[in-house]
């Protein structure tokens, strides 16, 4: 039956694009009290926060005492951390721990950014401590585009099997409401977008958006007197490696089997038993990834799997990144991957929802994809 020491009774999403006038704290705030209205809880009650600094945020280190004064409470428990996508899973994770442990009754995680109104481009020089700049490595999308050439060349993946997972987030993100891209999109409009580093194009490539997202975190018995059925947390699991170009695999990421796997072993779950998946989609070559750590496929398989967009879709073997995800939804740097396995736990995902999901495996990557995170959330 799983960890199930902890879950989440609340989330909560800001308006999400092009919002001129508003801060990543603004965001932070107005996605904040979104998730206490949806937990029916009281700031009062919150007695713990955790946060992720945005790509805007001028704070720093210092960014969880910014909020915390913007929000008015003053926790028992509380940090900042940064780590690209895999924060929102890590700091749910660091959440359920202190739950569970008795350091913090209800735990705040709170992520906002104005990203897309300050300009980022996501565009500096790849690499760690090292710059990649001097071989022309620009962009976080270089570092994807070397693992998506080695894929096809190794396992004959093309560039159109890319596409069908940018054409299946589209396709959801139509029926979400909330989401920013909602116009049509066929495989011949991926095709014949630009180039943006070989072989990714356009609309392989994740959004840039302004927004913001809470989630609460609290302990399954009182989760159970909220509203709302609660996602409760099954399993978790980190995956990492220090090491990049100097590691001969390091373009497959190995470390994302693992954190998948710990997930897997915490909640006593296989592959075969998630019913729905929001997989962590910067770029649409980290589905395919994610679809063989995970263990939905063979190594070498995936493109294929997601070929002609059925399996993946809503009413396939495995639907994956129900609301559109980062490449139609809105770039949220994996939080709002969250907050959709909960609706769909909840089964209150609407057009989109999954008939009887049970079980949601929701991923996350960041930092020159050194870093991963797994959450299974469940009933």
């Amino acid at each position: 039956m799983g960890w199930r020491k902890a879950a989440i009774a609340g989330i909560g999403a800001s308006r999400q694009g092009k919002l001129p006038g508003e801060t990543a704290l603004s965001l932070a705030t107005e996605a904040f009290r979104d998730a206490l209205a949806d937990a029916d809880l009281q700031k009062d009650e919150v007695d713990g926060l955790l946060t992720m600094p945005g790509t805007s945020s001028p704070e720093g280190a210092k960014h969880y005492l910014a909020l915390g004064e913007r929000l008015g409470i003053n926790p028992s428990f509380t940090g900042s951390m940064a780590m690209g996508g895999a924060t929102a899973g890590a700091l749910v994770q660091l959440a359920a721990m202190a739950v569970s442990t008795g350091m913090a009754n209800v735990v705040a995680c709170v992520f906002g950014d104005a990203a897309r109104t300050a300009g980022s481009k996501f565009d500096s020089a790849a690499g760690g401590s090292d710059s990649w700049g001097i071989w022309g490595m620009f962009g976080n999308a270089a570092n994807s585009a070397i693992g998506a050439r080695r894929h096809m060349a190794l396992y004959g993946t093309t560039s159109e099997q890319l596409g069908w997972v940018a054409v299946n987030g589209r396709r959801n993100a139509r029926l979400n409401p909330a989401a920013v891209m909602r116009e049509p999109m066929t495989l011949a409009d991926h095709q014949a977008s630009r180039l943006i580093v070989d072989p990714l194009r356009l609309f392989d490539c994740c959004l840039i958006t302004d927004g913001g997202v809470a989630l609460i975190v609290t302990s399954p018995e009182r989760a159970l007197s909220g509203p709302h059925r609660p996602a409760v947390i099954w399993g978790m699991g980190q995956g990492h490696t220090a090491e990049n170009l100097g590691r001969e695999d390091w373009w497959y990421l190995p470390h994302q089997t693992d954190c998948v796997s710990r997930a897997y072993r915490m909640a006593g779950v296989s592959p075969k038993d998630i019913d729905v998946a929001q997989l962590y989609d910067n770029f649409t070559i980290a589905v395919l990834f994610w679809l063989e750590h995970a263990g939905f496929c063979k190594i070498g398989e995936s493109g294929p799997f997601v070929e002609g967009g059925l399996r993946i879709g809503l009413q396939g073997e495995l639907p994956l990144n129900t609301a559109g995800g980062n490449l139609s939804e809105s770039y949220m740097q994996g939080w709002l991957h969250i907050a959709e396995g909960v609706r769909q736990i909840r089964g209150e995902a609407g057009e989109r929802q999954i008939p009887d999901a049970e079980l949601c495996l929701v991923t996350g990557r960041g930092m020159t994809l050194n870093t991963a995170s797994t959450l299974v959330l469940g009933r």
